[in-house]
């Protein structure tokens, strides 16, 4: 109406936002909505976080909905269960999720499978987060990618979000569930800004769990990621259109569950597929994406075998040059692109 009168509408407002910024106003809104939520880990309270992420919580929210813990992720992690099992709903963090690994026990023999050993009467509401995949310069035993690992088992849902808007509506969703959501983030993302619309702004703006998202539509090939790899992607289809390839990019936001529908109609149009993660080749993610569309009625369509860009298939190296070479560069992708599409 306003318009006819001949009064021009402002388009929505939109944001730089960062990925640290974003998760700390779904976490901020969250323990603002629900009294039953709250956060624990190492260093989450008054340190505000290692990553600080939890900046500015503790000091809102006080020590009942903020907790520092013991260097102890199998105390910690098993105290958050066994509060998701009386309907309190907590995020767990871990510093890494390599550290993880100390309470994976607690995380998949205790919250995944719960609710399914009582016959559905135990739910247990939890989020477990933190940084995931490699870093930049630490090593073997802090470089591990860990979306196959927990995306292997029923009972948790796992997402990985690339964008701000992915880590805001992602973490809302995932705290707002009744089941255990395993959250992997990505250090050296949290830093870096990314335009958020007026309606991820919003107190009520979610990511639904299990819905891919794509970030760039195209005729030629499918690229299909998660986490920084989705950055990657967009980066080899900028320099492919150039020379004429018009890639589609998909963000696959949830590896469990896993939105193949969306997958599997992009294929459908671009009758090539290229998978690239960060994690390593052998039973990885792209593994399970490669399968799924073998199995299905999209394999009909493809025109050339699907291709997998990994992380090499080797402990992270330390030195700088070693470890640039074992995770998946713009580089790799429009190889694998050129590779699929024979030219």
């Amino acid at each position: 109406l306003q318009q006819r009168r001949g009064f021009r509408l402002s388009a929505p407002a939109a944001i730089q936002v960062t990925v640290r910024d974003a998760l700390n106003q779904a976490l901020d809104e969250e323990l603002e909505r629900d009294e039953r939520v709250f956060l624990l880990g190492e260093e989450v309270a008054q340190y505000d976080g290692a990553y600080k992420i939890s900046r500015g919580l503790w000091k809102k929210y006080g020590d009942k909905r903020v907790i520092d813990t013991p260097i102890s992720e199998m105390g910690f992690t098993g105290i958050a269960v066994g509060a998701a099992m009386v309907w309190l709903r907590p995020v767990c963090e871990f510093m890494t999720f390599n550290f993880s690994m100390q309470a994976i026990d607690q995380v998949i023999n205790s919250a995944a499978k719960t609710c399914y050993m009582s016959a559905g009467s135990i739910a247990v509401p939890i989020v477990f987060r933190g940084p995931n995949g490699a870093s930049a310069g630490v090593a073997a035993q802090h470089s591990q990618c860990f979306a196959a690992w927990y995306g292997h088992c029923p009972g948790l849902k796992v997402v990985s979000p690339w964008s701000s808007e992915d880590a805001k509506g992602l973490l809302k969703a995932s705290i707002r569930d009744d089941n255990p959501v395993v959250m992997l983030e990505n250090e050296l993302l949290y830093g870096v800004p990314f335009e958020m619309s007026e309606q991820a702004q919003s107190k009520d703006f979610i990511v639904p769990i299990g819905k891919a998202k794509v970030e760039r539509p195209g005729t030629h090939i499918t690229l299909v990621s998660h986490s920084r790899p989705v950055g990657h992607c967009l980066e080899a289809a900028a320099v492919l259109a150039k020379e004429g390839v018009e890639c589609e990019v998909i963000n696959l936001r949830t590896i469990r569950p896993m939105d193949v529908e969306t997958v599997e109609a992009s294929v459908v149009k671009t009758n090539h597929l290229v998978t690239v993660e960060g994690g390593w080749p052998q039973f990885g993610v792209g593994a399970e994406i490669c399968a799924r569309i073998m199995e299905g009625s999209a394999f009909n369509y493809l025109d050339a075998p699907a291709v997998r860009v990994t992380g090499a298939d080797v402990p992270m190296p330390y030195a700088k040059i070693l470890e640039d070479n074992c995770i998946p560069q713009v580089k790799d992708i429009i190889f694998a692109v050129k590779k699929t599409l024979n030219i």
